[in-house]
């Protein structure tokens, strides 16, 4: 057998090899240029794709993402990739008090936990809601429109306290109370809300103080609502003072419930933001909702969390990760402490539990940084003041309130362990074709940035690896061909080289040859031979 073996190498030329070592070199060019045209075209491996689908059934396995997969609503997913700005920022809805939160953060810590581009979001959001063109005819509102403006948190404290002064001072109406007398009335000016808000955010170093100076601002707030309310059909500046006088009044009763919900008074926040949102419907730039959807979870009213989402997770309104995320846990609350990994690989999957890892893959395709925030894999931060949706940001902002939400629920966490990373098997190419959603921002990291502190390392989306087989087909179509080239060039020391290599390879096959040949009898092995 060696003898043969011999023969068979010494008969090769140098021309074999490079033939040999070419034609390799060729075939798995070709099969890595198709499987990355597969790969950039479906998202998956062919050669794996094929693998699973034929050869692990045959072995026993079950594939559930197939099942994933088929079930998807297509009817969602054209309603879903609505053409809107990629790179909007939007205000957080749970955003912090500077005051009693940011600055204690500080003081504690001696980090600026906002970054400068956030707080100018904040300045020019408070120049809008907070100011008209009519403030200069109300001395104090003229002093708060430049205390907007103000970058020095002292300053726009003191512009706040100068306001308030002001309107201590009393005022004399030339109209006597009684016809021919000289009896002045006296009135008092109405106080300045805004100023009481200033004060309420970034004074106030505790939630209580903050609550005080809120119910201060609600009170003088209040009474101008009323008034621009009866004068706002008198003309353009009356309906622009009344717009103002509206935007003050929504925004201090929602600080003022989220004061409630920071001391404590969840049930007593419920109310007021059920209260709120049913006097003014219209206005959901605050997004009042996820303010109480919070709060619902903290009650465990998970009936009522359900209501809300039915009405606000509607195809025709923006998400944010704290819908997809609260439905996602709504659906693993049902199964989430039954569920193992172990015993769904044997039986599958049931309806319930497609359900919800459905609804996981749906909110890992929408904002694919909450889990690891949820899943303590990363460290959390203050939430900013402004959030870029399916940003790094608006994970931050969700799972700093909701990830107790996730713990009071036995086995959410792990069932959101066990599935997370599967949606990223089902997006095709993330950053060019979404699946339920439009495709993921490529913005979002430099947005995410400037709005997120320095020593913050900021998530970026998962890059999807390439599959084994590209690597694999990619490594030996080089090997090969610099296998190739070598022949051709050195065609001798090559052949050396190969004739070395494949008797090395064949040593434990002639070994085990020698072996039989020793036991069986000579005649037997040479009629086997001959066979």
């Amino acid at each position: 057998m060696d003898y043969t073996v011999s023969m068979f190498l010494n008969t090769l030329t140098p021309k074999f090899y490079v033939a040999l070592t070419g034609t390799s070199s060729l075939i798995s060019g070709l099969i890595l240029i198709f499987e990355w045209w597969y790969f950039r075209k479906y998202g998956t491996s062919f050669i794996e794709q094929v693998s699973v689908s034929h050869l692990r059934p045959l072995l026993g396995g079950v594939d559930n993402n197939s099942s994933n997969n088929s079930n998807s609503s297509n009817g969602d997913s054209d309603s879903n990739r609505q053409s809107v700005s990629e790179c909007k920022v939007w205000r957080n809805p749970l955003n912090l008090f500077r005051g009693a939160e940011y600055n204690r953060y500080t003081w504690v810590t001696g980090r600026e936990p906002l970054t400068y581009y956030d707080m100018n979001l904040s300045a020019q959001d408070h120049q809008t809601f907070f100011t008209c063109d009519s403030d200069h005819l109300r001395p104090a509102d003229a002093i708060m429109q430049k205390a907007w403006r103000e970058r020095n948190p002292q300053a726009r404290i003191s512009a706040a306290h100068e306001a308030l002064e002001i309107n201590e001072i009393r005022s004399r109406v030339e109209v006597p109370l009684i016809a021919s007398s000289t009896i002045w009335e006296i009135k008092l000016l109405p106080k300045c809300a805004t100023a009481y808000i200033l004060l309420a955010e970034e004074e106030a170093t505790t939630i209580a103080e903050a609550e005080k100076l809120f119910k201060q601002a609600l009170k003088a707030g209040d009474g101008c609502y009323r008034r621009s309310q009866q004068l706002q059909h008198h003309g353009s500046q009356y309906e622009a003072q009344h717009r103002r006088d509206t935007n003050v009044l929504v925004y201090i009763k929602r600080r003022l419930a989220m004061c409630a919900r920071r001391l404590g008074r969840t049930r007593e926040a419920v109310k007021m933001m059920r209260d709120l949102m049913k006097e003014f419907p219209l206005l959901s730039m605050f997004n009042i909702h996820e303010n109480l959807l919070e709060a619902l979870l903290e009650l465990q009213a998970y009936a009522d969390v359900q209501a809300v989402l039915a009405k606000y997770d509607d195809i025709s309104l923006p998400k944010s990760a704290t819908i997809c995320y609260t439905a996602a846990l709504l659906k693993a609350r049902a199964v989430s402490d039954k569920f193992s990994p172990e015993a769904a690989s044997r039986r599958g999957l049931s309806t319930a539990e497609m359900n919800a890892v459905e609804a996981i893959h749906r909110a890992v395709e929408f904002n694919p940084h909450v889990p690891k925030y949820l899943l303590e894999m990363k460290s959390l931060i203050l939430p900013p003041e402004h959030i870029l949706k399916r940003g790094d940001s608006e994970a931050i902002a969700y799972a700093f309130f909701h990830l107790a939400h996730w713990k009071r629920v036995e086995g959410a966490l792990n069932l959101l362990h066990c599935t997370w990373e599967g949606t990223f098997r089902m997006i095709p190419y993330p950053l060019e074709k979404g699946h339920l959603f439009y495709p993921y921002p490529i913005c979002t990291e430099t947005a995410d940035r400037e709005l997120l502190p320095s020593f913050h390392e900021v998530s970026v989306y998962p890059k999807k690896e390439l599959p084994f087989f590209i690597l694999f087909t990619a490594g030996l179509c080089s090997f090969t061909a610099m296998l190739a080239l070598l022949t051709h060039q050195f065609p001798e020391l090559m052949g050396v080289f190969a004739k070395a290599f494949l008797s090395t390879l064949f040593a434990p096959l002639n070994f085990v040859m020698e072996k039989v040949e020793s036991i069986l009898p000579s005649s037997l092995w040479h009629q086997l031979t001959r066979i």
